[in-house]
This record gives structure tokens, C-alpha cells and sequence, in this order.
């Protein structure tokens, strides 16, 4: 999800897997050109005709057996993810965590959601009963990121096959082995499926835009803005819908009256954990003046004891992305260039595949740190005057994801001045650990939601069915045969259905 394109020369047939931390190879893997990935759309498509007539409950079972599964095998999974994405074992089961619950929810609440429904047929058309139904769109294209590999793309690859759609998942290339695991697991927790319910392709970005151009009904993509646009302009060509979760630069605003500690221990965590490499993590903060310098002291102290490595001491891994380092570094010499200040770290603390924290104060508004996404274990903060100002700087960014707000009296009230997607009271990231909260944002943060019904619904089409239940005599408005008696009764009842609100 950072802001920049993959840096990766693609090869003509084979991907190399490899740890971040060390370079070692992991595994090697075959690209999938694009005859490969029209031939899994298909394999996915004769698929759905199976999946897509599974009852809810039939399709519970199937889910809930890939969360046995998947626990099953934890261990190797997040040993995977520790060793491909670099982050450590710990949160390598978080994530898992987190994904599991929402394969949960998923399974578990899908007939509630998209269950048919009864609606009123309104007066003028009380003869006919209205249903509501929601149907498949059949065949799902996600197309997934790599710094959290496999809760990201699950936030559509669950609700997508709760919803009765197969899918074919092309995971990152920094992350294929672990796509490749999430999605075996499903098959083979679940034997008696066809083959194709869930499947992936692999490789580069060629193999993503194969994906687009394949047919399927529906596009999930997760990474940068400047990607998700292309993939927008692409689908476009086949009026193909897409769903983009995309980048952000999330703040946290920290009121007068806020826990102090509380906020800086969330802040110290919210930018650094996954090496800061999280779309809606701590990337901002906007603190109320009274208290600036108490919880910049704070945040310092807390952070000073914060190191990256590969080891289990470590509090989070290396940079997964080698091209990202390059950019988290601009974004701290830009900042240091236009009057910040880092009270902890500076362009010093780029080493290698590790990136110690780095705490710069008051750089201005727009500079790159500010206003583009880093996406490394940095923070800005700036002092304000109030809550006021703090609400219009968070405001004034061309992203919209998340965010965070501090305040022990208002911050239900601060929350909903905000042009975000979600946001956090007293705590960060929050929204996102919440099963039934949908997920996403505005702007150049994405389109469309992922999790919760909303996320459901994305991946479901609206049938709208209208059944006539009798006549009444004089009374065929659809038809050549009404008559000029029935007109005139409309004529006076009309005005008495909608004119009379003054």
C-alpha cells in the first residue's frame, strides 16, 4: 500500500521469494502469463456454479473448517510470514488473528445480511408485493498487498465467498508463498470442492493487470493510489467494478484533555509497529499546545527503546520493500529541509533493510513527510492551537482512511468532524480489529469498503423483484387500457399522497 510502484525487474517465467531481512531465497515460482490467469477465471467461473448454489449455512461449514485449518497450521503460516514479509512471529499471529475472525463473521453472518427481504410496495402499487434479493457476482479478481498479506486481502476474499462468488487472489510478489499457503489451506480444509472455488496466480504487476483484463465480475485491489487509478482506467474498458482500498496518511489528533500517556503509548505503537509499514497506521499527529511538550517527551522515551531486527527481541522487522527505504529516507531529509525538527533519529536511522524510529515536530504542512504517504516506522508531530485547527490540518490531505482522536470528553465529537473512513476514540486502529465495522476511506485512500455488511454487500448485486398479486379493475397504470376515470382519481390523490407538506 505505499505510494510508490514496485521496483522489481519482472522475469520472463519464474518469481524468487525472498526474506527481507537476509536476501536468502525462499522459493522460486511460475509466473502465470496471461493465458494462465484467463484459465484459472474459468476454472473459477465452472466453480461458482457449485459454490454460488451452496445454502448459507452450507458455506458456513466450508469457512469455518479453513479457520480450523488454518489454525491447525499457525505455526508454520506466521514462520512463513516472518520469514517472507519480515514481520515478527507475534504479529505474524496477530494478523492471523484478526483474519480468522473475520472469516468468522463472514460465514456466520452472510444469510443476515444478504438475505432476501420484503419491502412496501407504496400505495399507487399496493396490488404487488417487492422483494429484495442479493445475488453473486460470480467470479471475484483480488489482487493483494504485501505488508499485511494475508488480514488485507482477506477483508474480500472472506466476504466475497461468504457472499457466494468464487475467487482468484494474485497475492504480492513479496508475499506469494504466504497467498499461496491461505489459499491451500482453504482447499485443503475443504477437499470435497471443486477446484477453483478459492485459487491464486502469481506474479508481477503484468499478472495483476492479466487479472483485470480476464473477465471476472468484480476487481479488490489493495495497494498504492497511483496503481489503483491505473487498474480503474483498465477496468473501465470492460465496465468491470472495482473495490480500492488504497493508501493513506492517517492522524491522530491529541486534545487538552487527553490521557497523555495513553496517547503517546498508542501513537509510539500506531507508527512504528510493522516498521510503520501500515495504510492506516500513525503517520501524523496534531497536539493541543498546553500538553505538546509532555507528550513529545513521551513518545521520545517510549520510542527511544523501540528496535528493529529479525530476532525475537525485536519490535518489528525490516522493511519488506527495498524501494520503500529510499522514500522514508526523502521524507525525513524533506521534512529536517522545511523547519522540522527530529527530536529522535533522522536520516541516520536508515540502515540497511532496518529503519530505527524517527520522531520529527513541527515540519511544515507541506512537506512530503506531511503530505505523502512514508510508510516507515516515522511520525510527525505539530503543535496546534485547539481542537479547531487540529480538525482542519487532519482535513487537509488528498487521503482519508483512518484516524485517531484522543480526548476524554469529545471525542465522539471531534471523530465526526472528520473526512475519513474511520476513525479511533482513545485508542488507533481500532475500527479495523472490529469484525462488523466496514472498512475503507475517501479521496486517494479508495473506493468502496471491505468487512462489516457494507463489505458484504460489495460483492453481491441487488435483484429487484416485483410480483403482481391481483388486478384492480380501472386501475392498470401499465397498461393502454387504464382509463380516463382512473386518471382524474390519480389526479386527486396525488396531491393528497405528497402535497400537503408545507
Amino acid at each position: 500500500m505505499s505510494t510508490t510502484e514496485t521496483a522489481v525487474t519482472e522475469r520472463d517465467e519464474s518469481l524468487t521469494s525472498v526474506n527481507p531481512a537476509t536476501g536468502e531465497t525462499l522459493a522460486t515460482y511460475r509466473i502465470d502469463d496471461e493465458d494462465a490467469v484467463r484459465a484459472a477465471v474459468a476454472k473459477a467461473r465452472t466453480a461458482a456454479a457449485t459454490w454460488g448454489t451452496l445454502t448459507y449455512d452450507e458455506r458456513k461449514k466450508y469457512l469455518l473448517r479453513w479457520t480450523s485449518k488454518l489454525v491447525e497450521k499457525s505455526d508454520a503460516l506466521c514462520e512463513l510470514i516472518h520469514a517472507e514479509n519480515g514481520k515478527p512471529r507475534d504479529d505474524a499471529f496477530l494478523e492471523l488473528m484478526l483474519a480468522l475472525e473475520h472469516i468468522s463473521w463472514a460465514a456466520k453472518n452472510a444469510e443476515k445480511v444478504l438475505k432476501a427481504k420484503k419491502v412496501s410496495p407504496g400505495a399507487l402499487m399496493a396490488n404487488f408485493s417487492a422483494h429484495l434479493e442479493q445475488r453473486p457476482l460470480g467470479v471475484i479478481g483480488v489482487i493483494g498487498p504485501w505488508n499485511y498479506p494475508v488480514y488485507t486481502p482477506n477483508g474480500s476474499i472472506a466476504y466475497a465467498l461468504a457472499a457466494g462468488n468464487t475467487v482468484v487472489f494474485k497475492p504480492s510478489e513479496f508475499s506469494t508463498g504466504i497467498g499461496n499457503f491461505f489459499a491451500a489451506a482453504f482447499a485443503e480444509a475443504n477437499p470435497e470442492l471443486p477446484d477453483g472455488v478459492f485459487t491464486t496466480v502469481n506474479g508481477y504487476g503484468a499478472t495483476g493487470a492479466a487479472l483485470v483484463r480476464a473477465g471476472v465480475d468484480k476487481i479488490a485491489f489493495t495497494g498504492s493510489t497511483a496503481t489503483g487509478k491505473k487498474i480503474m482506467a483498465a477496468a473501465a474498458e470492460t465496465l468491470t467494478p472495482v473495490l480500492l482500498e488504497c493508501g493513506g496518511k492517517d492522524a491522530v489528533i491529541v486534545a487538552a484533555d487527553a490521557d497523555i500517556k495513553a496517547a503517546a503509548d498508542a501513537v509510539a505503537w500506531g507508527a512504528t509497529a510493522n516498521s510503520g509499514q501500515t495504510c492506516a497506521g500513525v503517520e501524523r499527529v496534531y497536539v493541543d499546545r498546553s500538553i505538546a511538550d509532555e507528550f513529545v517527551a513521551e513518545v521520545k522515551r517510549i520510542l527511544t527503546e523501540i528496535k528493529p531486527g529479525s530476532d525475537d527481541k525485536a519490535s518489528y522487522g525490516p522493511m519488506t520493500m527495498p524501494a520503500q527505504i529510499d522514500i522514508v529516507r526523502r521524507h525525513i531529509e524533506d521534512a529536517l529541509k522545511n523547519g522540522g525538527k527530529a527530536v529522535l533519529g533522522g536520516p541516520e536511522s536508515v540502515q540497511g533493510p532496518y529503519i530505527a524510529p524517527v520522531v520529527i515536530v513541527d515540519a511544515d504542512e507541506s512537506s512530503d513527510a506531511v503530505c505523502e504517504e512514508t510508510f516507515g516506522p516515522t511520525v510527525t508531530i505539530k503543535t496546534v492551537n485547539g481542537v479547531d485547527e487540529a480538525i482542519k490540518l487532519t482535513n487537509n490531505n488528498k487521503y482519508g482512511l483512518g484516524s485517531a482522536v484522543y480526548s476524554k470528553k469529545q471525542g465522539l465529537e471531534i471523530a465526526r468532524r472528520l473526512s475519513v473512513g474511520c476513525t479511533s476514540v482513545n485508542s488507533v486502529l481500532g475500527f479495523a480489529a472490529i469484525a462488523a465495522l466496514p472498512f475503507g476511506g475517501v479521496g486517494d485512500s479508495g473506493i468502496g469498503r471491505i468487512h462489516g455488511a457494507p463489505g458484504m454487500l460489495e460483492f453481491t448485486r441487488p435483484h429487484s423483484i416485483a410480483v403482481q398479486r391481483f388486478t384492480i379493475p380501472g386501475m392498470a397504470l401499465l397498461s393502454y387500457s387504464r382509463t380516463d376515470r382512473t386518471m382524474k382519481l390519480l389526479r386527486k390523490l396525488v396531491p393528497f399522497l405528497h402535497g400537503r407538506h408545507k
